[in-house]
């Protein structure tokens, strides 16, 4: 092996090396946004000090990442396709890492509900039906990545109407409650707090997806009107 395709060779490790690390990342913040979701029906309210010591983790992987990304632009020069999965692996951690933020933000909300002895099944909103379709959202958004599917990228962007409307009835089927019996109050805003952090982990799953298909197809289709479509 000469001396160019040596440096080839260490070069594509390091990219493989890269994406690797990007999927480890999307696995521990896909088992916070699971976590946070049991905990939310089940009342397990030790798993919330996992799900918050995890998010540490997390953070540091982020930081890594970014690391990384820097070395391989200042020592590598990557042109083109490589050049665009380095910027959008960047882009990516970030909204990973704000996943997990949000996963966080669930699991403490879960906390503050069962310890003042309320249970949220009793405000009968299906909570549990739009977490269980973000998730899917970061899942098949990690997929995408993993196999840079432009086409499994779009469906996941598609999805996040749902989880949005989902919300949207939520937060109307909570302001009934709090206004018939005020005394609801305190339990239904923490219900809103975590149903706002759901949907924003879907929002950071379509974000995902979008840089999947920047880096697949080089086109930056964020703010563009029927994104899902297009894409």
């Amino acid at each position: 092996m000469n001396e160019s395709q040596h440096l080839s060779s260490q070069y594509d490790e390091e990219l493989s090396r890269l994406r690797t690390h990007v999927l480890q990342m999307g696995g521990l913040v896909e088992t916070q946004v699971s976590a946070a979701i049991e905990a939310y029906s089940s009342g397990e309210v030790a798993s919330v000090k996992t799900i918050v010591e995890s998010d540490r983790k997390v953070n540091d992987l982020e930081k890594a990442i970014d690391d990384d990304c820097a070395h391989i632009i200042a020592k590598r020069q990557p042109a083109a396709s490589d050049l665009r999965l380095v910027f959008g692996i960047s882009k990516i951690v970030t909204d990973l890492e704000r996943a997990g933020d949000e996963a966080k933000k669930i699991a403490k909300g879960v906390r503050r509900i069962y310890e003042a002895g309320h249970m949220p099944s009793q405000y009968g909103v299906g909570v549990r039906h739009i977490a269980e379709a973000a998730l899917a959202m970061i899942r098949q958004a990690l997929d995408a990545f993993a196999r840079l599917d432009a086409a499994q990228a779009a469906s996941v962007i598609r999805a996040d109407d749902d989880v949005d409307v989902e919300f949207k009835s939520i937060m109307r089927q909570l302001i009934t409650h709090m206004m018939e019996d005020p005394r609801t109050i305190t339990t239904a805003m923490d219900i809103i707090w975590i149903a706002r952090a759901v949907e924003r982990i879907g929002d950071h799953a379509k974000n995902v997806a979008e840089h999947v298909i920047f880096i697949v197809e080089g086109r930056d289709i964020r703010h563009m009107k029927n994104k899902g479509s297009e894409a």
